[in-house]
């Protein structure tokens, strides 16, 4: 039996956290929150507002990594909830790991901004949302593992789509 980790990817506000609880719970996976793993002073980065750069993530993908190799060497399975946002991040989550996929999270930046404004006590500024956006490398054909989840339907109907792509590999 191997261990397999599912990186539930996207922009904040796509709804990573709250659907990846409810796919987790269902299907009796591990939930890792990546927001959980970050060091300490890219949290009071971000919480004043400031985005992070890629000096600030390396430590943090890091940390992500090691969770999905720790899943994978003790043959768990899980979610990691983690933005991924660019590709040679995703290739960082990958080194040394055999069994990663990914589910993107994909929806149109007004949708997530109209998402975003419903949300409570969240630090995600319009600014960082633009941000985010601007980072964002879609995942392409070149990245195999990466599965696209449209999360313009209801949230029962993207827990289902993310059901559906993970059953085939537990």
């Amino acid at each position: 039996m191997n261990g397999q980790s599912f990186i539930l990817m996207g922009v904040s506000s796509t709804g990573k956290t709250t659907i990846g609880t409810e796919v987790a719970r269902r299907l009796h996976l591990k939930l890792i929150d990546g927001d959980d793993l970050h060091p300490r002073a890219n949290i009071i980065k971000m919480g004043s507002g400031q985005p992070l750069n890629d000096e600030d993530r390396h430590p943090w993908l890091e940390r992500i990594n090691d969770a999905a190799f720790s899943l994978e060497q003790k043959s768990e399975k899980g979610i990691i909830i983690c933005s991924a946002l660019k590709k040679k991040y995703r290739d960082q989550i990958r080194q040394g790991n055999k069994n990663v996929r990914f589910l993107f999270l994909n929806g149109s930046f007004e949708l997530v901004l109209e998402r975003m404004k419903q949300r409570q006590g969240h630090y995600m500024k319009t600014e960082m949302l633009k941000s985010q956006f601007a980072t964002l490398e879609v995942p392409q054909t070149d990245e195999p593992d990466v599965i696209h989840i449209d999360i313009s339907g209801s949230f029962e109907e993207v827990v289902e789509a993310c059901i559906q792509a993970i059953q085939p590999h537990l």
